[in-house]
């Protein structure tokens, strides 16, 4: 890599660093490239990017960001997940490292708040954007559906009354 690559690296990881919720540290323990490909599927599937990045240049591109803190846990053979959603990645992530021992959660930051291991399995454990917004509309229109129905129900035994009645007057 030249001076010029790196300082691109640099720049892009920076750009990310400032508009992501979330940065998750994991150390790679000898993975193969099957199962790093198969981690970024899952990332992408959850909305959330990894990466595997020079730890120099990774500290370069934390200079001047809200994830400063991580720093210090960039060292030996590292990766970087981040999403916009504060869960995504720190779910994606754990979920993978139980079914793959090659893979260990460091630590990570949300923001300016730095997390540990326990922290982010903490944040993983959540519920996402997505799941909490299907929650909320449900509880939202969970009322308005009680409503409808009572409304309904009367016009409905009317209904069933002349029916009977025209059902009688048949036999």
């Amino acid at each position: 890599m030249d001076r010029s690559q790196k300082a691109d690296a640099v720049a892009q990881l920076n750009a990310v660093f400032s508009e992501v919720s979330v940065v998750v540290v994991t150390r790679n323990l000898g993975m193969t490239v099957a199962q790093s490909t198969d981690l970024r599927g899952k990332m992408r599937d959850a909305g959330a990017s990894y990466k595997v990045a020079k730890n120099s240049l990774a500290k370069l591109a934390l200079e001047n960001t809200d994830y400063v803190g991580i720093g210090e846990m960039l060292t030996g053979p590292v990766g970087l997940a981040w999403s916009k959603d504060p869960v995504a990645a720190a779910k994606a992530a754990v979920d993978f490292a139980k079914s793959n021992d090659k893979l260990e959660i460091v630590g990570g930051s949300m923001g300016s708040v730095v997390l540990d291991e326990t922290g982010i399995k903490a944040l993983a454990s959540m519920p996402s954007l997505d799941e909490l917004r299907a929650k909320l509309i449900g509880l939202v229109n969970a009322p308005a559906t009680k409503i409808a129905q009572v409304v309904t129900a009367p016009a409905a035994k009317v209904a069933r009354v002349f029916a009977a009645y025209a059902d009688k007057d048949a036999a």
